[in-house]
């Protein structure tokens, strides 16, 4: 009986999602054919984040890349407790890795927004049902960035962001920190009540953070580091938030 009353929970709500619910006009040319991406060979060449060395592929800028771009912003907004983590699974999604997304969102990578479980509950109007739950909608910068993704083909793929030498002068907020915060941090550290109490959402107080020393210490930990949840920090992008800090955090 048990089992009986969660299948039809489940059902339920499988129902409600897949009925013409979603208000918005998709931001994106996500009609016509469905593209159903999932038996694409998963690419996983690439080394996210790098290591400031020539391991791995470069970053192409015409390219949207998961490990880099979409994971982190899934895993910031939607992983915290009660939500879409491997423990709390809630209405069974797991947002903490590709294979969890593509196994526990329906048609997650299909280039459909009808269809496509994922842009809908993204593009959705009513707050009930939008996600990220009980927060914001995302910027539509990082919506745009998802769609993209899809568009592309959904790959599983990463590359090295610092591809090279590592360059840690002059490193700029608007064009370094910012993003980085933006994709890794905002989405738990942001809103009426961020997670432990730090709000990451204002220039203002990323400086306060990272001029205090708490920003840094907590990227570097060797365990619980921050993004929580996330892949550690690769040493370039902390060497070259460090470098930032050092400097005395300038809005540059």
């Amino acid at each position: 009986m048990q089992h009986y009353a969660l299948f039809t929970f489940f059902l339920v709500v499988l129902l409600s999602l897949s009925a013409p619910a979603c208000k918005h006009d998709p931001a994106f040319p996500g009609g016509g054919d469905p593209i159903d991406t999932t038996d694409n060979p998963i690419d996983t060449t690439g080394n996210p984040g790098g290591g400031g060395n020539n391991s791995g592929v470069p970053c192409n800028p015409d390219s949207v890349y998961f490990q880099n771009q979409i994971l982190p912003i899934l895993i910031s907004n939607c992983t915290e407790s009660g939500c879409h983590n491997n423990v709390d699974k809630e209405d069974g999604v797991i947002l903490t890795s590709y294979q969890s997304l593509v196994s526990t969102v329906e048609n997650a990578t299909l280039n459909n927004w009808d269809e496509n479980k994922l842009m809908k509950a993204l593009l959705e109007d009513d707050p009930d049902d939008r996600m990220p739950y009980g927060k914001p909608p995302l910027p539509q910068a990082q919506i745009n960035l998802i769609a993209t993704w899809i568009q592309q083909g959904a790959k599983n793929n990463g590359c090295n962001e610092n591809y090279g030498a590592c360059d840690t002068v002059n490193v700029k907020y608007s064009a370094f920190v910012q993003p980085l915060i933006q994709a890794k941090c905002q989405g738990c550290h942001s809103g009426a009540a961020p997670q432990g109490g730090v709000n990451l959402s204002t220039y203002t107080n990323v400086k306060t953070f990272a001029t205090n020393g708490k920003l840094y210490a907590a990227v570097i930990r060797t365990t619980n580091w921050m993004p929580k949840g996330g892949a550690k920090l690769d040493d370039c992008t902390l060497d070259k938030l460090k470098s930032w800090i050092d400097a005395g955090a300038p809005e540059n």
